[in-house]
């Protein structure tokens, strides 16, 4: 009997392949426009129909660093995000392996409370996060920027499906060996869960670099800010210099778009590795 499934399969592949395409022409095309934006003046970027072709205005770049101090609030906002990574990727991976390797008491009921708190909205808990900042006097600072997100009940719950997905022999070899639950968490599983340590720190990292809400409650001061805030005040009531603002969101979108091509690899590997067990 002939196979009839051969034809097709050239079909099928030009098809996923146009798909594929047309799916990331929609992605990448508002990153497109913002950078045809940033190169126009206020007249031709607010032009109905619009122009498509950029203008060539360079100096909106330049305007950016006079509106907002700039160097400050970029600042703020890596050690911002570099603070809430590493905390999370530290807190977050040792609550992961008790959870997945470690016996004791109520461990399945206290990681569903874990679970339970992403079914929360976190705006519910700006209030009393805000009121914790200003009774210990942190406001406009930056701990009130870093603290409130050094763990999270999702990186928990994402390196736990990891930790369970690597061999147990090897933790049985160590405990042979006389090593504790600390030895092996930092000598052995932690190098083991290299790809999902990476994949939770882009996360974290895009997740704080691109936080508004919480910087634009907690810090007021212009140089406490974070870039996300003060490119949110370069908005007016009346008018908003729209290609001065695409022109600082590029700046701003940069290096994490750096970062993620970096540590695409690793990051595609560590989610891909995640949900192996339950």
């Amino acid at each position: 009997m002939p196979d009839t499934r051969a034809p097709n399969a050239p079909t099928r592949r030009i098809g996923l392949h146009a798909v594929l395409v047309a799916a990331s022409l929609v992605m990448v095309t508002p990153f497109v426009w913002q950078i045809i934006t940033s190169l126009k003046t206020l007249s031709d970027a607010t032009r109905v129909p619009p122009s498509i072709l950029p203008g060539g205005h360079w100096e909106n770049y330049g305007q950016v660093f006079g509106l907002l101090p700039f160097g400050h609030q970029f600042l703020n906002t890596v050690l911002m995000a570099a603070g809430r990574t590493v905390g999370q990727v530290l807190l977050c991976s040792m609550a992961a392996y008790a959870f997945a390797r470690l016996r004791f008491p109520g461990k399945r009921l206290l990681f569903g409370v874990f679970l339970s708190v992403l079914m929360v909205p976190p705006q519910l808990f700006i209030i009393p996060q805000y009121q914790i900042m200003s009774s210990l006097g942190w406001l406009n600072s930056l701990q009130a920027l870093i603290v409130p997100g050094l763990f999270s009940a999702f990186g928990v719950f994402l390196l736990r499906q990891f930790f369970l997905g690597l061999p147990r022999e090897l933790e049985e070899a160590a405990r042979l060996d006389g090593a504790g639950p600390l030895r092996i968490y930092w000598s052995i599983m932690l190098p083991l869960a290299r790809p999902g340590l990476v994949a939770l720190g882009v996360l974290v990292l895009l997740w704080s670099w691109n936080d508004l809400f919480w910087p634009l409650v907690v810090n007021t001061d212009p140089e406490q800010m974070t870039l996300s805030a003060g490119l949110a005040s370069l908005q007016g009531q009346f008018q908003t210099n729209y290609p001065v603002l695409m022109a600082g969101s590029l700046l701003a979108s940069l290096p994490v778009i750096a970062v993620f091509v970096f540590l695409q690899r690793q990051f595609i590997q560590g989610i891909a590795h995640t949900g192996i067990k339950g």
